[in-house]
């Protein structure tokens, strides 16, 4: 496509010298509507969840590196692993996906802003207390929740006051993650520059619509299955409590019900920022847009009737059990059908490797890998062996990690240059690449072993022979930990202070869309006079 705007119809607001009067100081940020700072406040509160997480992963691996209680007792291990895993997903992941959906949806679809721009404002403060709540709970009486990421009960109902505190702010990260979704909805169904139709929107904006369905759809579950724990706890009822006649095993029906489409909420995303960089670094158009499309749409509807594959070992019946693993493994043809499209648009391409494209190629390489062992967990009897092991923990760090966080990275490299205006140091982001990549499975790579080996999750001792690799793995952490510090030390603060090459408007010769035709850092109006997109654009690559 040579040519994706019409320039004679002010396809971009002009240079704007003056920025519109952007508001200055506190204000700016406090009373947000424009979509572009709101992205960034999502990305910068993110990257400090991820911090937060991270020092947690940090004292847990501490605590691991050799046999024997050193830093921390059971009790606390337990409300670390808990929290980690909580910050992480609800605090670090989903925000991010958000503040990269904030910034640049409404620049690939040609729209001035997103469609409700003070619920844009209330969904992302809504993120602080929820954030404070979750963190602030470590010094509650008692301590953190300490029942897991997934809060089954019966641990649940025995937590101290810190349980109601977590589940509140679940709530209200909840009720942001459903005002973002309805807020991108609305933008891309109704705020698409004339010309674009839906089957020419980036996959960006494609996976985005198909993921706010899916957090419109079951954030109000997890909501249901929090509150009925709320009630078990204060109110009498007996939900999940087998004393008054409930049953745990109900809870986990519940919460995987929302937890499984949550884990596509977390990657589908990631799948989007990929099929943008992959086709401006093989210079070469996206290889079957439209199957991406409807393996995206695949997946989506395919993650509803696979949650009982996380309770193989809860007494189901093998019937149950045959549905779950066939419909687990129905999931990989869409995913394959991507990793295929993304192999074929680099085939023969013109390749270079930049930043963000070894960081798009390995997302490829180690998403796959996760995505194996997912597969090997999905087969009924082995996952009955390998059921709360260290396998699982290397497989869902296999996908979340070098899957979202990968993706995440490869985006900031992508697009950062359109954000600040400035380049960053191409030199700096190899070394980033290459510190995460190397030390990402140092860290996780043994974890399998340790599966394999019997070792329990979520256990603050183990037995000698596990020592050697519990010790590299902890090693690795800590060397994964420092990368990202050096990330955003030496990557991401001289950016944001414009401190390198200044940019020019497409920084990269191969990449195509809409963002790229807005001046280099993007105005803070854009598309104030919808661009039209010219007949010979057949589409806007991905």
């Amino acid at each position: 496509m040579s040519a994706v705007l019409d320039h004679g119809d002010h396809g971009h607001a002009h240079d704007h010298d003056h920025d519109h009067g952007a508001p200055r100081g506190w204000r700016r940020w406090l009373y947000a509507t424009n979509h572009k700072d709101i992205g960034t406040m999502y990305l910068l509160f993110s990257f400090a969840m991820l911090i937060v997480g991270g020092i947690l992963a940090i004292i847990i691996r501490l605590e691991l590196f050799q046999p024997g209680l050193q830093f921390v007792n059971p009790q606390l291990f337990n409300q670390l692993t808990t929290m980690h895993g909580l910050i992480m997903v609800f605090g670090a992941i989903m925000p991010a996906f958000v503040g990269f959906a904030n910034w640049m949806i409404p620049l690939q679809i040609g729209a001035p802003d997103m469609a409700f721009a003070r619920m844009n404002n209330l969904s992302f403060w809504l993120l602080i207390p929820a954030g404070a709540m979750l963190v602030g709970s470590f010094f509650m009486p008692g301590g953190a929740p300490a029942a897991g990421w997934t809060l089954y009960a019966p641990l649940t109902l025995q937590m101290g006051p810190s349980m109601d505190v977590g589940i509140f702010a679940m709530h209200i990260l909840g009720a942001s993650s459903i005002m973002g979704s309805i807020n991108i909805v609305v933008t891309i169904l109704n705020m698409r520059a004339p010309g674009m139709t839906l089957m020419k929107m980036p996959l960006f904006c494609w996976t985005w619509l198909i993921t706010a369905y899916l957090l419109i759809a079951v954030m109000p579950v997890l909501a249901g299955a929090i509150t009925m724990t709320l009630t078990d706890r204060h109110f009498g009822t007996s939900f999940f409590n087998p004393a008054g006649g409930g049953d745990p095993v109900l809870y986990q029906h519940i919460f995987w019900f929302f937890g499984h489409p949550e884990v596509y909420i977390l990657i589908l995303p990631a799948f989007g920022i990929i099929s943008a960089i992959i086709p401006a670094f093989a210079r070469k158009r996206l290889f079957g847009y439209t199957s991406m499309v409807y393996a995206t749409a695949s997946i989506a509807i395919l993650s509803f009737m696979v949650w009982a594959h996380h309770m193989f070992t809860t007494g189901m019946p093998v019937t149950g059990q045959l549905f779950f693993m066939y419909a687990t493994m129905l999931i990989a043809i869409p995913t394959g059908v991507k990793i295929f499209n993304w192999i074929a648009t680099m085939w023969r391409g013109s390749m270079t490797f930049e930043t963000p494209m070894l960081f798009a190629v390995g997302f490829i390489f180690v998403f796959t890998m996760g995505g194996f062992t997912g597969l090997i967990l999905s087969v009924a009897p082995v996952d009955i062996q390998l059921q709360d092991t260290y396998y699982v923990v290397a497989h869902f760090h296999y996908v979340l990690v070098a899957g979202s966080l990968y993706a995440m990275f490869a985006a900031v490299y992508y697009w950062g240059p359109k954000w600040t205006g400035v380049m960053y140091s191409e030199t700096r982001g190899k070394i980033h690449f290459w510190g995460s990549l190397i030390f990402f499975n140092i860290t996780f790579f043994p974890m399998h072993f340790l599966g394999l080996a019997g070792m329990p999750r979520r256990y603050a001792d183990y037995p000698m022979q596990f020592a050697d690799f519990n010790a590299l793995a902890s090693v690795g952490a800590f060397g994964f930990g420092l990368m990202q510090v050096y990330f955003f030390f030496f990557v991401v603060l001289p950016m944001m202070r414009g401190k390198g090459e200044p940019a020019p408007a497409k920084p990269w010769e191969g990449a195509e869309g809409l963002e790229w035709e807005v001046p280099s850092p993007a105005p803070f109006h854009t598309f104030e006079t919808p661009p039209k997109l010219n007949a010979a654009a057949t589409k806007v690559i991905a």
